[in-house]
């Protein structure tokens, strides 16, 4: 395939892997369960809708979700999961009107935004000029994947999403191995990092994958090529941090953690709402 044919694939893949809520029939705030903690105000079993959701599948308490006690809604992607699944999957019926469909539909949430997560790292791995070796190999994944996602309700019922997960952790670890060869990072692969001062520390190619940095202070730290996927950023201090190499950054991580107006991400992430605006000098950086 041309790599301009390519580059405008994942383009397009790209703006499917963006949620769009008005598009979606509120599934994130039914499908899974929550407890109440720091993160919800209170408990809500899977399948049952949040108090919250209203009459048209929108959020109520949308502009103040942190203001009563919801903040684990803001840091929710579902890689546009939510979208397909209503849409594609579902053909537009939703679960109020067809209530024969709330099961199988809620069901496949969890699967699809496995799929499309997936795709999105295939995809950010494309993009990365040392993975140069594994285009061929990037390209097969993403071309096996893309028609696990459009299939029926009931192939995603069968599908054993977690082998194919493997399949595609294997290979995107071949392609941090290439791109972090030389840099000698620290290797923090599942880590108990939670709480940890790790303010300016040199994690340049670090493997932080899995590794759980729960409010540890990384202001300052040097994250260029640290392979963060899985990482928990839960309450992490990104202040002043510079994360536009870091190696599979998510919307979801960076939500969930603190920036200020100093702290610059990847192109293809939004700024988190509640962090400081970038000063122009770090907008024209990016």
């Amino acid at each position: 395939m041309a790599e301009r044919d390519v580059g405008d694939r994942r383009r397009s893949l790209r703006r499917d892997l963006r949620a769009d809520c008005s598009r979606c029939f509120g599934l994130c705030c039914v499908a899974p369960a929550f407890a109440r903690s720091a993160d919800f105000a209170f408990d809500k079993p899977a399948g049952e809708p949040c108090r919250h959701l209203g009459d048209g599948f929108g959020c109520t308490v949308h502009d103040r979700l942190r203001d009563v006690g919801m903040p684990g809604c803001t840091t929710y992607d579902c890689f546009g999961a939510g979208q397909q699944v209503a849409q594609v999957t579902f053909g537009g019926r939703d679960w109020r009107e067809h209530p024969g469909t709330a099961g199988p539909m809620f069901r496949a949430l969890g699967v699809m935004r496995a799929l499309h997560e997936m795709l999105w790292l295939l995809a950010e791995a494309r993009d990365l000029p040392a993975a140069a070796p594994l285009h061929a190999d990037l390209d097969a994944a993403h071309d096996a994947t893309v028609p696990l996602a459009d299939g029926s309700a009931e192939a995603l019922d069968r599908l054993d999403v977690d082998a194919h997960r493997r399949g595609v952790a294997d290979l995107l670890r071949r392609v941090s191995s290439l791109v972090r060869a030389g840099l000698d990072g620290p290797d923090h692969r599942g880590a108990d990092l939670a709480g940890r001062a790790l303010r300016g520390a040199d994690l340049r190619g670090a493997d932080l994958r899995g590794a759980l940095l729960v409010g540890a202070d990384l202001s300052g730290a040097d994250l260029r090529l640290a392979d963060v996927t899985g990482a928990d950023l839960r309450g992490a201090d990104l202040s002043g941090t510079d994360l536009t190499e870091t190696l599979f950054l998510s919307q979801q991580q960076a939500n969930a953690a603190r920036g200020d107006a100093g702290t610059r991400l990847p192109p293809t992430l939004d700024r988190p709402s509640r962090w400081a605006a970038p000063h122009a000098s770090d907008r024209a950086g990016r």
